[in-house]
């Protein structure tokens, strides 16, 4: 696939995933406590029961073009540390890995039962740290020279 189709579908995917992360910890927690615990509930569950059958989508196009995208970069991946842009793709993606295990966590959690408030929101909370950390390695990789 071209470069730039890649390009604009990890971006799509990644405004789609970041501003999720973003709507759940910064927004909705935020207004939760506004609300009756019934109707929070209930929203947090239709918002939840969505999210489960659109993230899967978003996050096969946002690693599906992103591995690809690393592709292209090889030689840079191929030895990391040698310049700041290779050294930032590398924690860029070991970041990216780590939000997927999360990804993968939460899944089994909840599929076990044992996906609490509280764990759910500690999940939140990582995921979106590491997706602050990304967005900031992504601009940097173009701009930062050390």
């Amino acid at each position: 696939m071209n470069y730039g189709w890649l390009v604009t579908l990890h971006l799509l995917a990644a405004i789609a995933f970041a501003g999720t992360v973003f709507f759940e910890v910064i927004i909705l927690e935020a207004a939760g406590g506004e609300v009756p615990r019934a109707v929070r509930l209930r929203m947090e569950q239709a918002i939840g029961n969505r999210a489960v059958r659109i993230m899967p989508w978003v996050l096969l196009t946002l690693y599906g073009a992103g591995i690809s995208m690393a592709w292209h970069y090889r030689s840079a991946l191929a030895n990391p540390w040698s310049d700041p842009f290779g050294m930032m793709l590398s924690i860029k993606i070991l970041l990216a890995i780590s939000v997927f295990g999360h990804f993968i966590t939460a899944m089994l959690w909840k599929k076990r039962g044992k996906l609490s408030g509280e764990r759910s929101h500690r999940l939140h909370i990582s995921i979106f740290i590491h997706v602050l950390l990304i967005v900031v390695l992504a601009k940097g990789m173009f701009y930062l020279r050390f």
